[in-house]
């Protein structure tokens, strides 16, 4: 059975660092797209990194904006691991985050399987 398990989440002032990590089981996570979102009260969910299959058409690492410069998305194929480094933490990054994937090689569309997130809040 497919599972997604998230951790590394807590609380930290603004400017800190956190890394979070996303354990999968019952596939070879570094077979298709897999990607951070992260979701705030009251707000959508957030697609915030991605790592494609298809290096030639996105480059291979796809992140919003907003965190563009500040997180970095990684894998490690033998651990069955991806992960999300989070540097110069704002407020504004507080929300409960994902890790995701799907059957595709592409950061585009929608996810398929999720985990149960874990919260990050950036508070002085």
């Amino acid at each position: 059975q497919l599972q997604l398990v998230e951790s590394g989440g807590g609380s930290v002032q603004p400017g800190g660092s956190l890394r979070l990590s996303c354990a999968a089981s019952g596939f070879t996570l570094g077979r298709y797209a897999v990607g951070w979102f992260r979701q705030a009260p009251g707000k959508d969910r957030e697609d915030i990194a991605c790592v494609s299959k298809m290096k030639t058409i996105d480059g291979g690492t796809i992140y919003a904006d907003s965190v563009k410069g500040r997180f970095t998305i990684s894998t490690d194929n033998d651990k069955n691991m991806v992960y999300l480094e989070m540097n110069s933490l704002k407020p504004e990054d507080t929300a409960v985050y994902y890790c995701g994937t799907k059957a595709s090689y592409y950061c585009s569309g929608a996810f398929d399987y999720w985990g149960q997130g874990t919260q990050v809040t950036v508070s002085s």
